[in-house]
């Protein structure tokens, strides 16, 4: 099934789609919830960020071919991590399918698109084993870790590079219904293909970080786990439009516009 947020006469709403079809709900499609029986077209609505989660996690380098190209681009010898280990990413960030990503006026040419598959925890969760981990997920959507690789040298925390207002485009809904073992990520820019590689190709898999992760943090439903990406990004200027494909899930699209132009 697919969930969706979405907003008719700036109202936001939750729903689920079948076909072109977007069904209203009311209640939380992670708990309880109940259908209205109002329906509207999808071309009709405007469509927003799945889910605003409690906690944003980030898993960095779980491709081996994008450990290689950055260390590459930096001069390095690759090395792959040894544990899954997650991160932080901020929800001032996100932002919708089909909404623009503000590249700020002082920015670099540097800015790049990371396309990337995104769990969404479907319960609370701690001290979970690998072999029930799968069992804690609710669904998948798809994230852009738009990232400012100048600015990453540089900020400790990763506060400009990672989170700067509209750099993480998240959607366009959450699929329940997903496998993983079949799935391909395709990323476009301008409508070309810049990248595609199969999406199962981790490092670490989800089951995997979740199991390790919850032996210090519990997770709740609707966090989010953004997973990684392979390969790596052009510059990205002025009027390009990204969009990140992974068959089963949609296509998450937006345009990049640099502040001032």
């Amino acid at each position: 099934m697919r969930w969706l947020q979405f907003s008719v006469n700036n109202k936001i709403q939750s729903g689920y789609l079948v076909g072109e079809q977007v069904h209203v709900i009311q209640g939380d499609f992670l708990d309880e919830w109940q259908d209205t029986g109002e329906t509207y077209p999808l071309s009709a609505v405007k469509i927003e960020i799945p889910i605003i989660p409690r906690t944003f996690y980030a898993a960095g380098f779980n491709y081996a071919i994008h450990v290689a190209e950055i260390a590459k681009a930096m001069g390095e010898k690759p090395v792959l991590p040894t544990s899954a280990d997650i991160g932080y990413r901020a929800n001032n960030a996100l932002i919708a399918h089909d909404e623009d990503v503000i590249i700020p006026a002082d920015a670099t040419e540097q800015v790049q698109y990371e396309g990337e598959i995104v769990m969404v925890i479907g319960k609370k969760v701690k001290n979970v084993s690998p072999s029930e981990a799968l069992d804690c997920i609710f669904g998948y959507t798809i994230g852009n870790d738009v990232s400012e690789r100048t600015w990453q040298k540089t900020d400790r925390t990763f506060f400009r590079c990672k989170n700067t207002d509209t750099f993480k485009p998240m959607g366009p809904w959450i699929e329940t219904d997903f496998d993983i073992d079949q799935a391909i990520t395709t990323i476009r820019v301008n409508g070309k293909q810049e990248i595609q590689f199969a999406t199962k190709d981790m490092i670490f898999s989800f089951a995997d970080f979740l199991s390790r992760a919850s032996k210090y943090i519990t997770f709740y439903p609707g966090d989010v786990m953004w997973m990684g990406t392979e390969g790596t990004s052009p510059n990205l200027v002025h009027n390009d439009v990204v969009e990140i494909e992974i068959s089963g899930l949609g296509v998450l699209r937006n345009r990049f516009l640099k502040e001032g132009q």
